[in-house]
């Protein structure tokens, strides 16, 4: 049995709100928790979706596929499959405001944002904190692949810890396939010192296997890749907020190939929905100024050595210079590269061999190891 002791004297079990999505991961996180004795209370978070788009089940086009009907069903069923009590928090307003509209307003800058860092760090792990240790949790899991340590050892999932007393690391998962660091890097300590990542130690396979070996409805889930909130292309969700503003697209050298719908509909290295002639033409650039977009064939002409990346956060204080190496993008590989440190919350990251298509906005994720350092967007 895990207990803890309360102000009083008595002993309590650790409790944890696990963050259900009716997938199979957060349904595998709950169960291993309720199997090692915690005192487990499931939750989903109920998500902005776009009100111009089906929410029905049986349609493709569900609103958010995080929390449609569908999804709640399932992850009521794995709850009361494994003894569990199960809620939904509502937050659309939240995740409208600090998700959707980020979104919409990097778009319109220029910029192409990656939703799901900002999303874990003021909705999975930012409210949800907060709202569960208010109610007299002790611990938010989920079903991310990542892990977690302290003082180079790693902490179990039944280890109570004291968040106040313990520096915390974030680790790469298990799986490098899986890994899902690269999407937490704006966590800090005080969230790590309560953030427990059940199946970080475990591959896909094995994870479908526990489901099945705890018979959950969920074993079978398919994998959800894509921006929980878009139903369809990012561009059609786009058109329906930011207005065509048409424009020139030129080449590398100045000559002009043709016309543009709007710079925001458009990011660095991508090479579909150009329609010229005589391609492959691949975005190398944007001009706000003139509302110009810039192609090239040569894909050597999106090869850069370096970045700068803004609101840097870093998991543990460093030395700078640093060596590291860095993720300009969640399916790229690492990189080799010294990070100098800019005034402000700002790095330079300097890279040993040139990168394709760094892209503003998405994010710059540095490693040391197995080790997630910190990271930044990049500018």
């Amino acid at each position: 049995m895990l207990l803890k002791k309360d102000t009083k004297g008595s002993n309590k079990k650790i409790k944890v709100v696990v963050a259900m999505s009716g997938g199979v991961d957060s349904s595998v996180a709950a169960a291993l928790l309720k199997q090692a004795g915690f005192d487990v209370v499931g939750i989903m978070l109920k998500f902005w979706s776009d009100q111009s788009t089906s929410c029905i089940v049986t349609d493709k086009k569900d609103g958010n596929r995080c929390c449609s009907p569908e999804s709640e069903k399932l992850a009521r069923l794995v709850a009361k499959k494994i003894g569990i009590p199960f809620y939904i928090i509502n937050v659309e307003k939240e995740f409208k405001k600090k998700v959707v509209d980020y979104f919409l307003a990097e778009y319109k800058a220029g910029r192409t944002p990656n939703p799901c860092v900002v999303c874990n760090k003021e909705i999975k792990f930012g409210f949800l904190i907060n709202k569960a240790l208010s109610l007299g949790a002790d611990f938010v899991a989920s079903g991310h692949y990542a892990r977690t340590s302290t003082n180079n050892k790693s902490v179990r999932m039944n280890e109570f810890v004291n968040s106040g007393k313990i520096r915390y690391s974030l680790m790469r998962a298990k799986s490098a396939e899986k890994d899902q660091s690269y999407f937490l890097w704006q966590l800090n300590q005080k969230q790590l010192g309560h953030v427990l990542f059940p199946v970080g130690g475990y591959t896909k396979p094995e994870v479908r296997k526990l489901a099945k070996k705890f018979n959950l409805p969920t074993a079978e889930t398919p994998e959800s890749q894509e921006v929980c909130f878009i139903s369809g292309q990012t561009n059609d969700f786009l058109k329906k907020y930011l207005k065509i503003k048409l424009g020139k697209i030129i080449d590398i050298k100045g000559k002009t190939l043709g016309q543009h719908n709007g710079l925001w509909f458009y990011t660095i290295g991508q090479r579909k929905g150009l329609e010229l002639q005589q391609g492959p033409w691949y975005v190398a650039g944007k001009d706000f100024r003139k509302n110009i977009l810039v192609v090239s064939k040569n894909i050597k002409d999106l090869n850069f050595k370096d970045l700068t990346a803004k609101n840097v956060n870093w998991i543990a204080p460093q030395k700078f210079p640093l060596n590291a190496e860095v993720k300009i993008r969640y399916k790229s590989k690492l990189a080799k590269a010294k990070i100098f440190k800019l005034p402000g919350v700002r790095v330079k990251v300097v890279f040993q061999k040139p990168q394709k298509a760094i892209t503003p906005g998405q994010s710059a994720v540095f490693y040391r190891k197995s080790e997630l350092l910190g990271g930044g967007v990049i500018e």
